[in-house]
């Protein structure tokens, strides 16, 4: 009962967020369509890796909400009734129930950290540009261990490309403090050649350094210029930066689609100085499969110790559970990511708060 109720919902709700999604984008679709083939094959693929994040955002939800489903229709039907005269206890009876959530929230926590940082790339584009061919606004980003800061008009993601940029280079690389401007620049990843950077082709100012010796911080070349590397263009520059493509967009959707280990590599990244968001992100991850188990301590033992089942006022109890939940855990990353308490703390406040309250509530259930 648990699955089909589990199975149920969650081709419902995906349904629901497919249908509704693809409307409002059609036009783009087709467009799209017209010079990349099928529409229906690029729904399937769109959708198909975005179905991926949809479970991994509800499946803590669906869970209590099948969970409640399943024991309100035992209570409904008298078999719980019928169990306990046996001599079975209500926390023996979900027992398979509680089991099955929680392998639920182990495959969501798999995903999270296997399957959609796989997919990252594609899940970073936008229905409203599929090619990847439309400017984003980029936000300015400092390179901490090179010492310049990254500026730019708009970014290509299918190109790796940033338009019109503007790299502002510190005294202590330059002391003339100079900007390397040009029309475009796109990301290398290292080689043999190169560490990894970003090229700047036709440049537009400085102009001197494209005659002038390579700028190096401790020793490290990090703006190279034609004289000292023969595979570059008289009129390109190299500027090195452990900064690849995707750390600088960063934002919520590289934490959004990062794995633990991609997390705490940012986080590592000397050149990168990453906010309280990301160290709350990293807690976070490591305290979501808990939280889960925790929600669904705290809205069964409401369900359980209900005489007579209700369908609609189990779904009442259960939107209040989840909807309280959700404020508590949002709230307090909120304050974790503001820097108003420590991220660890914001993370790991909502288990300290919900798992004794959940443990007092399922040690009653019999009671």
């Amino acid at each position: 009962q648990f699955i089909q109720v589990f199975l149920i919902c969650w081709c419902s709700l995906t349904g629901l967020y497919v249908v509704f999604d693809a409307f409002n984008y059609l036009d783009e679709f087709m467009r799209y369509s017209e010079a990349h083939g099928s529409l229906w094959a690029i729904l399937g693929e769109y959708y198909g890796y975005r179905s991926i994040v949809f479970f991994d955002r509800i499946s803590a939800v669906l869970a209590i909400t099948s969970a409640m489903f399943t024991v309100t229709w035992i209570q409904r039907h008298n078999e719980l009734t019928a169990l306990m005269a046996a001599g079975i206890s209500r926390r023996r009876v979900v027992l398979p129930v509680v089991f099955a959530s929680g392998a639920i929230g182990l495959v969501a926590a798999a995903s999270r950290e296997w399957v959609i940082p796989r997919f990252a790339d594609e899940l970073s584009q936008e229905a409203s540009d599929l090619s990847g061919s439309q400017g984003r606004d980029f936000r300015p980003r400092y390179d901490h261990k090179n010492e310049f800061l990254f500026r730019g008009k708009s970014t290509f993601a299918n190109e790796q490309r940033i338009a019109q940029p503007n790299f502002v280079l510190r005294p202590a690389l330059d002391p003339q403090a100079r900007q390397i401007s040009a029309e475009s620049c796109y990301y290398l990843p290292a080689d043999a050649n190169h560490p990894g950077g970003y090229l700047f082709k036709a440049l537009a100012s400085p102009r001197e350094l494209l005659t002038a010796p390579s700028l190096k911080l401790d020793g490290r070349p990090v703006v190279i210029t034609p004289p000292d590397a023969p595979w570059l263009k008289p009129d390109e520059l190299f500027v090195a930066s452990d900064v690849d493509f995707d750390l600088l967009l960063g934002g919520s959707r590289w934490r959004q689609y990062s794995s633990i280990r991609q997390l705490v590599a940012g986080l590592s990244n000397s050149a990168l100085d990453f906010g309280a968001d990301v160290r709350v992100a990293i807690h976070a991850r490591l305290v979501q499969p808990v939280l889960d188990v925790a929600l669904l301590f705290l809205g069964l033992p409401i369900v359980l110790r209900r005489e007579r089942g209700n369908m609609f006022v189990a779904i009442g109890l259960c939107g209040m559970v989840i909807v309280g939940f959700m404020v508590v855990v949002t709230a307090c990353q909120y304050l974790g990511a503001s820097y108003l308490v420590q991220p660890a703390l914001a993370a790991w406040l909502p288990l300290m708060i919900f798992v004794p309250l959940a443990v007092t509530l399922y040690d009653r259930v019999d009671a």
